[in-house]
């Protein structure tokens, strides 16, 4: 393969299920950016909760928020925040449930409760605190995503707005983005930015929110421990992240 534009995912991709980078992924990401590709990241989270990740692998171009906040080399290159009806549409219908939301900015996030299970049970997960009570966030600050807490399925009764979709990465919660917005959209700024075509796009993922990226990259690369529907769209399924499935990859497709 020639230069490459290689997006990674984070949970379940670069980190572990722990939230630890194995020495095998530091040491694929470091061969691939000295064999001349350019590596960045792409994933649900924002800015603020992978600056660390970002410094340990040397990467200053990545797609956040599921492709609403995007960098390329340290400078914003595009945004999509949610539109303030939409939200309020949202929070008008959760007003009156046991359904939580958590809006996120560029460089924070807080809760519209002050306190849930739900929202500790799945920000656990990614090793992030409950989030400070500010309900009324999402007027002070551009909102790219925003999570709702509840069960699965449960949030098909706040399908309301036609401005917003719902892409599930936790058995208690869901993102909250714009309705075409996906990793996708946000890959393609960059691409758009630099002429990049689309066959040297290579994409490695694990969930749900990964399928758009998996299925538009030139070379879509599932996890070994991926969900089926990420498996079935990609071009090559690697090992699992726990058994050096990017170095793995990136030896097979002759990337390093």
């Amino acid at each position: 393969m020639g230069k490459k534009f290689i997006f990674f995912d984070i949970d379940g991709t670069l980190l572990d299920h722990d939230k630890r980078l194995p020495e095998s992924t530091l040491d694929a990401v470091t061969r691939l950016k000295k064999a001349g590709h350019h590596v960045a990241i792409s994933t649900g989270r924002g800015p603020f909760m992978f600056k660390k990740l970002r410094e340990e692998l040397g990467i200053h171009s990545y797609v956040s928020y599921n492709g609403q906040y995007v960098v390329h080399e340290g400078e914003v290159i595009y945004e999509n925040p949610l539109k303030v009806d939409a939200l309020e549409q949202l929070i008008e219908a959760t007003e009156n449930t046991d359904y939580p939301l958590v809006f996120l900015s560029e460089e924070d996030m807080k809760a519209n409760v002050e306190d849930h299970p739900f929202i500790h049970e799945s920000l656990k997960s990614l090793h992030l605190s409950h989030p400070e009570y500010r309900p009324d966030y999402f007027q002070e600050k551009h909102i790219y995503q925003a999570l709702l807490f509840c069960k699965e399925g449960e949030e098909e009764q706040f399908n309301i707005s036609e401005e917003i979709k719902f892409v599930r990465w936790h058995q208690l919660s869901t993102d909250v983005v714009p309705k075409k917005g996906s990793k996708a959209e946000g890959i393609k700024k960059i691409m758009d930015m630099l002429g990049v075509s689309r066959q040297d796009v290579v994409a490695f993922g694990d969930g749900l929110n990964d399928i758009e990226m998996i299925s538009f990259a030139g070379t879509g690369v599932a996890m070994g421990n991926a969900v089926s529907h990420v498996k079935k769209v990609a071009d090559f399924v690697t090992k699992p992240v726990d058994e050096d499935g990017i170095f793995y990859a990136a030896k097979q497709l002759q990337l390093i």
